[in-house]
């Protein structure tokens, strides 16, 4: 693919209720600080792809959910070559705290996920 880029693209992100369903059914759970996560392997595309939510009944405002779904994405487009492996994989993002974090705290949580669920 040539160098990586610092781009997400709607390629780049889980949609669809199959694939949905799919990767909470058959996926692997887990938490890192104040995110949970949900990530299955082998999606059968050369690229990972990540959906992220920010539950409602934490924070009611619209403005303040968009927020932190702009920090969760850019911190995963910006780590994006931590999860690059051999074959694309599922991420599920949950936002999981009722306290609005830093971009920097978010990153830091977004990079230990990654780690985690990449392959050795």
């Amino acid at each position: 693919m040539g160098p990586l880029r610092h781009t997400l693209t709607k390629d780049e992100r889980l949609h669809g209720q199959k694939d949905i369903s799919r990767l909470i059914a058959e996926g692997k759970f887990g938490v890192a600080g104040s995110l949970k996560y949900c990530f299955r392997a082998g999606n059968g595309l050369s690229y990972t792809r990540i959906m992220v939510a920010v539950p409602k009944k934490l924070f009611k405002r619209a403005v303040k959910r968009n927020l932190l779904k702009r920090r969760l994405r850019e911190s995963y487009r910006l780590q994006k070559g931590l999860a690059d492996g051999t074959e694309g994989m599922d991420i599920m993002f949950v936002y999981n705290s009722r306290e609005i974090l830093p971009f920097k705290d978010i990153y830091s949580q977004v990079g230990q996920i990654l780690t985690k669920v990449r392959k050795p």
